[in-house]
């Protein structure tokens, strides 16, 4: 989900995501590390209960976040597991061979997530650097 980089690991939310795999409980929907990624931003702009105001970054970010995830899946086809992985959850035999073959889809996922955790930190880096910059030129007036 992106916490050790912004040094906000919590035990919890990586438990709440639990299921996303395999494109939600194994469904072949959309993929579980968009979604993460997703998480990952709300949990950092969102608001937590109906009181706190949401910082509309929540929006901006997800978004920029959705897109350059939709480029990395272009190749497989879409952004639904069963594109990218290309394995059927529900059939054990294609799913054994899913985890066994090193030249299947477990690679094209292992890389995925390597490449939308980095677009990721990069999202989340610029628009940390856009804040200070912000703040010093508040500071600076």
């Amino acid at each position: 989900m992106g916490q050790e980089k912004m040094n906000l690991v919590n035990e919890s939310a990586i438990k709440a995501v639990g299921a996303f795999g395999g494109g939600i409980a194994a469904s072949g929907s959309v993929c579980g590390t968009l979604l993460g990624g997703i998480a990952m931003i709300s949990s950092l702009y969102s608001r937590g209960n109906l009181g706190e105001k949401e910082d509309p970054k929540v929006w901006v970010l997800s978004s920029q976040f959705m897109k350059q995830f939709e480029e990395l899946t272009k190749p497989y086809g879409g952004m639904n597991c069963r594109d990218i992985a290309g394995v059927d959850w529900k059939d054990r035999k294609a799913v054994k061979k899913y985890y066994s073959d090193p030249e299947g889809g477990r690679k094209i996922c292992v890389k995925l997530v390597g490449d939308a955790a980095y677009a990721l930190g990069e999202i989340l880096e610029r628009e940390a650097a856009r804040k200070k910059s912000v703040f010093e030129n508040f500071r600076k007036s």
